[in-house]
């Protein structure tokens, strides 16, 4: 009987160690992988539908930038340069940068988005995406105020496309500028959000970090996305949105309260770009919980309740008309509180004459004016052959609508005409009172004193700055102590550019559902 039983319970122990075995096979997940497949797309605009210049085409993204793939994309930085830096020090990540447009030529000074570009670059990113199949993961470095003709939310339709090809469970992961508009439905489509908490963005590559570390933890098995996402109801214009000051700051600061206090949670706040003409603008909160939902629910409820408690400290603020701007400059320099910096917030076309005019009008000395667009003017340089010592007379700027003022008469020398900035042609105009205006054919913010340190020009010999900026100009001229007076400036009349937003006329919005407009 023994000698049997002995081969029998030999077989059977067998058996047992197999079906083990197999279910041990059947049960891994991703976590056994020795690696992971993770493409990175880039497509991201800040787009001002208000904008004069006509729809945003195929041609002006080829010229903003052209297309980057492979590891000239994964060197993009930013964002992309986070999330690859903390995926390649993982070890077990492989990335695929697909072919992505990298900038629009005008940047986000230009219009709607045509759909016809759109579905270009989108048929193009989603070839790249079925040619790489299977993945674990895709990346988006997206900005969240792009807008497009006949696509009322295109990051998540972006994403919705993308996971139409990839299926249900691979993570869809993206990074975003808190200027984003956004709402729930990014996050039906995608499983995480990370955005920006700083304005000026010093943190963007934490994002991108952030953004790898998170998707990694959802591949691994770690990490199960529970969301939600909250509107408060509030639309605010760009300026009022420095993080440098309150309450925009303790915005920023409860959401990493909140992440400070629960693991695995992550909380983002979109102040929106209200110069975007689309459905889901304004103000938007995104939380991610690692399976519990309800407590992602309660951080969104009290991240949208506080916003709107603050609401009027936020979105209320006066800014000096050019004149008032101007004589204050006067007393400054008088002062000796100099350098002073002027940042002209309202000009998104870069053409806007008021300040300029304002200051040239009271004769003072030791202005930098960075930039005046003029792309006709530039031309005119380009075909007279024109150069360094010749002298300058023409009207400049003031061209692209009643928001701009109207064209300013320079007349100088022309100190300096080449390639500046990515441009093949800017001109620095030399007028009398060692004043110097540059004229750029599109629009340009200047954030650091280096930017107008170049060929003969020194940023050390002016003591007047203007530059086309709301808060990103804080990064080099405030915050490193460089200027001594720092004014923002208004420009009168009603429409687009200033903080005046029901001078606009939305269609896809009711302008009067939303703080300040509407106080429910």
């Amino acid at each position: 009987m023994s000698s049997f039983l002995k081969p029998h319970s030999t077989f059977v122990s067998l058996i047992s160690m197999i079906v083990i075995l197999a279910g041990f096979i059947s049960c891994q997940t991703t976590a056994d992988k020795s690696s992971f497949k993770v493409a990175v797309v880039r497509y991201s605009h800040e787009t001002c539908t208000f904008c004069p210049g006509g729809d945003t085409q195929i041609d002006d993204w080829m010229k903003g930038g052209g297309i980057r793939q492979g590891e000239e994309l994964l060197n993009a930085g930013s964002y992309i340069g986070g999330f690859v830096k903390r995926a390649r020090d993982h070890g077990d990540i492989d990335l695929i940068g697909v072919r992505s447009p990298t900038n629009v030529f005008g940047g986000s000074s230009r219009s709607w988005n045509s759909e016809e570009s759109f579905d270009h670059f989108m048929g193009m990113i989603l070839e790249d995406i079925e040619a790489n199949m299977p993945l674990d993961g895709v990346y988006l470095a997206l900005h969240g105020a792009m807008a497009v003709r006949n696509v009322p939310r295109p990051e998540a339709e972006i994403a919705k496309r993308i996971r139409e090809i990839v299926g249900p469970d691979i993570p869809i992961v993206g990074t975003f500028d808190l200027h984003g508009n956004e709402d729930q439905e990014f996050l039906k489509w995608a499983d995480g959000a990370f955005v920006t908490k700083r304005f000026p963005h010093y943190d963007s590559y934490l994002q991108g970090e952030r953004a790898a570390h998170y998707m990694r933890n959802i591949m691994l098995g770690n990490y199960q996305p529970a969301k939600a996402s909250r509107k408060p109801g509030i639309i605010s214009p760009t300026v009022v949105q420095w993080t440098g000051q309150s309450p925009a700051m303790d915005i920023m600061e409860r959401a990493r309260r909140w992440e400070a206090r629960h693991a695995d949670v992550f909380v983002s706040v979109f102040f929106g770009f209200p110069w975007s003409d689309v459905p889901d603008v304004g103000t938007t909160i995104h939380v991610m919980t690692n399976g519990d939902q309800k407590l992602a629910d309660s951080i969104a409820e009290d991240m949208n309740e506080y916003a709107w408690r603050v609401r009027k400290e936020f979105v209320d603020r006066e800014y000096p008309m050019p004149k008032v701007a101007a004589q204050r400059t006067e007393e400054a320099v008088r002062n000796g509180e100099v350098p002073v910096v002027l940042g002209n917030y309202s000009d998104r076309p870069g053409d806007a004459t008021w300040i300029l005019k304002a200051l040239l009008s009271r004769d003072l000395k030791g202005i930098i004016y960075s930039a005046l667009r003029d792309e006709k003017v530039l031309d005119s340089l380009v075909r007279i052959n024109a150069q360094v010592g010749d002298p300058f007379d023409f009207n400049v700027g003031g061209f692209t609508g009643p928001q701009a003022g109207t064209p300013v008469r320079l007349t100088g020398t022309i100190k300096y005409f080449g390639p500046r900035w990515g441009y093949d042609y800017v001109a620095a105009v030399e007028l009398p009172g060692n004043n110097l205006v540059i004229v750029v054919p599109a629009y340009e913010q200047i954030i650091f004193p280096s930017q107008l340190t170049f060929d003969t020009i020194k940023a050390d010999d002016y003591e007047i700055f203007v530059v086309n900026s709301r808060v990103h100009f804080r990064r080099g001229f405030d915050e490193t102590g460089y200027a001594k007076t720092i004014m923002v400036v208004d420009a009168p009349g009603p429409w687009f550019g200033t903080t005046r937003l029901d001078a606009l006329e939305y269609e896809n919005i009711d302008l009067q559902s939303l703080y300040p407009y509407s106080d429910r």
